[in-house]
């Protein structure tokens, strides 16, 4: 039942019912879900105890009693009132799209941080469920002590359980924060710039990332196959190594418990020198897609956790282009066409992130004692070698450099 109450007002809804109600099948069908009814319900306006509409509700009991189903997933945002009447309407167990997508990030976290990130979040939507509504919650538990008196409530047990453990895992992420913060800086003493992978979704992001580095990272057709980064060293085709990172897909109405929980993955995202945002192409909503990346990645740079800078370092990647038969049948424009599976169009694309990294360079002239091989060797290992001429004393480079780099070779 797709709705996105800022498109009806402005009348500018980004995706057609058909297509929201195909994406909310494939988040279903990715648990493990078998889908037996699917149905569209247009909304003039939003009811308050149901979202949906007095009738819409007894069209949707009756179909639902008819196929037997355990489970019913409303692809919007349910308030808890609505969730509790609908499930006492449907007789069925009900779940909206925060809830359904939390639930594809618990089965999918394989590390401690996204186990950490996930529970976090469920947390955190948990607390808003736990309302007065929930006549089961309120009977009473006995007072303490001298004060008598009513006891607190199970809804007040609940809660306050609920925080404290909030508090426990906001400080054990704080940590893992703190460590992620310590190896970026392992890194940057390296240093190796940082390229990460974006995209929404199923854009085929973790296939890109092995085919460019021979990993063997989990990629199949199904949305958040990735949850958690992973990172591989890369060689360019100018000898400059780089380090790529793979990170978890995007999506339309991405919940705001999950942006907060994961904090500390997206500070990968904040730290690349380099964001390539990678997109399905061949997908029909590909442009409404875009627009829903660059939205999640907006809200990161207002809430401080992504710089504004982060348009100017982003270059698409127009993939699975062997979907609509070949990367010349693509239209480029700003972007680089490429397919993962057959690799076409790789090696324009690693060019591009070649060229993209050394705009970022400062050339500098070197002049080394031909004596001293270490700093000959360093001078190659850490940038690249534009130029070279030997005199019988010395050893004249022409090298692009980082700045760190730069200062790092005159402190040698």
């Amino acid at each position: 039942m797709p709705w996105d109450k800022e498109a009806a007002r402005t009348g500018n809804q980004a995706r057609s019912a058909e297509a929201r109600l195909a994406e909310a099948v494939g988040l279903a069908a990715s648990i493990g879900l078998v889908i037996v009814h699917e149905q569209i319900f247009q909304l003039r306006s939003l009811t308050p105890a149901t979202l949906l509409g007095k009738g819409q509700v007894e069209i949707a009991a009756a179909a639902l009693a008819g196929a037997q189903v355990d489970v019913a997933v409303v692809d919007a945002m349910l308030t808890p009132v609505q969730q509790r009447n609908l499930e006492k309407a449907w007789k069925c167990k009900v779940i909206d799209r925060t809830g359904l997508i939390l639930d594809i990030f618990g089965a999918r976290a394989r590390t401690r941080e996204g186990a950490l990130q996930v529970e976090l979040a469920h947390l955190e939507y948990q607390r808003s469920r736990l309302v007065r509504s929930w006549t089961h919650l309120e009977r009473q538990r006995g007072g303490f002590g001298f004060l008598g008196g009513p006891g607190e409530t199970q809804i007040e047990a609940d809660r306050r359980l609920i925080g404290d453990r909030i508090v426990r895992l906001k400080a054990e992420l704080e940590e893992v924060r703190r460590t992620r913060g310590l190896h970026r800086g392992a890194r940057k003493k390296v240093p190796y710039p940082i390229v990460a992978l974006v995209g929404y979704t199923n854009a085929g992001k973790s296939t890109l990332f092995n085919a460019l580095t021979g990993a063997t990272v989990m990629a199949e057709n199904q949305l958040f196959a990735t949850l958690d980064p992973t990172m591989r060293g890369l060689t360019l085709p100018s000898g400059r190594n780089i380090i790529l990172s793979d990170t978890v897909g995007f999506i339309s109405e991405l919940p705001t418990e999950l942006v907060a929980a994961f904090r500390a993955t997206l500070e990968e995202v904040s730290e690349a020198d380099l964001l390539l945002h990678v997109r399905d192409v061949s997908h029909p909503d590909t442009e409404a897609q875009a627009k829903d990346v660059r939205n999640v990645l907006a809200r990161l740079a207002k809430d401080g956790a992504l710089d504004e800078d982060w348009p100017n370092r982003t270059l698409e990647v127009l993939n699975k282009a062997d979907m609509l038969g070949g990367v010349e049948n693509v239209v480029q424009g700003e972007g680089i066409a490429v397919s993962a599976l057959t690799e076409e169009g790789l090696p324009r694309l690693l060019g591009e992130i070649d060229k993209r990294l050394a705009s970022r360079l400062e050339v500098v002239e070197l002049q080394i004692p031909v004596a001293d091989g270490a700093k000959i060797a360093w001078a190659y290992r850490h940038g690249e070698v534009l130029a070279r001429e030997d005199s019988e004393e010395f050893v004249h480079l022409t090298v692009r450099l980082s700045s760190v780099d730069k200062a790092r070779f005159e402190a040698l």
